[in-house]
């Protein structure tokens, strides 16, 4: 091998290394025949389900793992929340065939690096993939903003009720808007029945709501469930 040519070969970018996780066969081959036919990345595992896809990047520490929302043995969500706590480099670009305000919200928080629609053009996920693993986020705009006016409203109604409510009244609110009853809230809580009971007429009062029904109707306005 000459000088030149060893240069140019030390100067050869690495490709991308990347894990793809998809309950979907075909859609696993469409995303590898894509990558490979683009050029500039490795393709290093390929994965049926969560739980694969967690013991591949353990693995292999890929610089990218494109994953599926929804798969089974363990979801896309729950992928990501493994990854963060284990402290792992690989960075995270999610597939989804429908948007969903709540898991794009916990996607975010993360830290989640892209987010694709499956039904957008394939260049687009190229496009996603070498934006994130370049240390940027790309998100498709529609979810981005359903996702934005969720937080807007959820923080506004946040500070609302914190003006109104104490912390204890603000627990007992959510507890009883998810549907709990007095019971499981003074379980959860570690109080008497008679005291959540209290806590809901205090919170009537100063929300002037006057059943359950409202209550959770309120909730949902505000963006607090």
């Amino acid at each position: 091998m000459t000088q030149s040519t060893t240069v140019a070969a030390a100067h050869e970018p690495q490709p991308i290394r990347v894990v793809l996780a998809d309950d979907h066969p075909l859609m696993l081959r469409a995303m590898e025949d894509l990558l490979r036919s683009e050029g500039g990345f490795r393709v290093e595992a390929q994965c049926p389900d969560g739980e694969a896809a967690l013991e591949a990047v353990r693995a292999h520490r890929p610089d990218i793992l494109v994953l599926d929302v929804r798969m089974p043995r363990r979801d896309g969500i729950s992928v990501l929340h493994a990854i963060k706590s284990e402290q792992l480099p690989t960075r995270v670009v999610l597939l989804a065939a429908s948007l969903d305000e709540e898991q794009l919200i916990e996607a975010s928080r993360l830290g989640v690096g892209g987010v694709v629609l499956k039904e957008m053009a394939p260049r687009l996920l190229i496009q996603c993939i070498r934006k994130v693993h370049a240390g940027e986020q790309w998100m498709e705009r529609r979810a981005h903003a359903r996702a934005f006016e969720v937080l807007l409203r959820r923080e506004a109604g946040a500070r609302e009720i914190s003006k109104v409510l104490t912390i204890r009244e603000i627990d007992v609110l959510r507890m009883t808007a998810s549907g709990l009853r007095n019971r499981q809230i003074a379980e959860q809580l570690n109080i008497s029945e008679g005291t959540v009971k209290t806590h809901l007429h205090s919170i009537y009062e100063k929300l002037n709501i006057r059943s359950r029904t409202e209550l959770i109707l309120y909730c949902r306005d505000k963006g607090l469930i």
